[in-house]
């Protein structure tokens, strides 16, 4: 008598995840994607077990649609930096300097208000393409009065050359693009700062908070 063992469901998931992450690989894309594309069939699975009211589902679909937009595009993600990252970047502005500074992927805000805080006599901006983000930002200025202000849309069609301070909290593949149109617009002596992700063969002019406990923060000095 011949038997049949069936293979669990949720291995099948499982093998789906491990398919996915390898094709990910295979195509070059940025690493992050790798973990969603393991993760996501697995999660689904156990999603399936449970009695869920299905209007949730269409609720989820739209806030990560809100939250992360044109994430495929921009190859930069949802990152929120820490306010160590932001102290940090604030001492490097001296108390009398004004500058122009623009947070390019602002998120949920947190940097461009704390900087505004701590420089209060700085223009500090924030661009965000994810509508989310970009509107919980915009009301937490509000409330909390900050003189910090942001614009949703593609910081890749802002003029860099109109800030002294650039900061980015986005991803490896974005570097070498960030990097083109940083060094071909921002002038002589104005500040590129990468948090976390260094740009390809370019020598940082210094690197903050480089330790096996805290993320490298790397700036670039424009020089023409």
């Amino acid at each position: 008598m011949q038997t049949h063992t069936e293979v669990p469901i949720f291995a099948i998931y499982i093998c789906q995840g491990l398919v996915a992450g390898a094709l990910t690989a295979i195509l070059g894309m940025a690493s992050w994607w790798r973990y969603i594309q393991i993760l996501f069939p697995p999660v689904i699975c156990l999603l399936t077990g449970w009695d869920i009211p299905s209007f949730l589902y269409l609720v989820a679909l739209l806030v990560s649609v809100s939250l992360f937009w044109n994430t495929f595009h921009t190859q930069a993600p949802f990152y929120p930096s820490q306010s160590r990252t932001w102290d940090a970047v604030a001492n490097l502005v001296s108390a009398h300097k004004k500058l122009r500074i623009m947070e390019i992927g602002s998120g949920l805000g947190d940097f461009s208000m704390r900087i505004a805080q701590l420089k209060p006599q700085c223009e500090v901006n924030g661009i965000e393409i994810a509508p989310l983000p970009w509107l919980i930002s915009t009301l937490r200025s509000k409330f909390k009065r900050s003189s910090a202000r942001f614009t949703l849309g593609n910081y890749q069609k802002l003029n860099f050359g109109n800030y002294d301070l650039i900061f980015a909290y986005l991803s490896p593949a974005a570097m070498p693009s960030l990097w083109q149109k940083a060094s071909q617009e921002m002038v002589n002596q104005s500040l590129l700062i990468s948090h976390e992700f260094p740009i390809p063969n370019i020598t940082p002019s210094r690197v903050l908070n480089q330790s096996l406990t805290t993320t490298a923060t790397y700036i670039y000095q424009i020089s023409h």
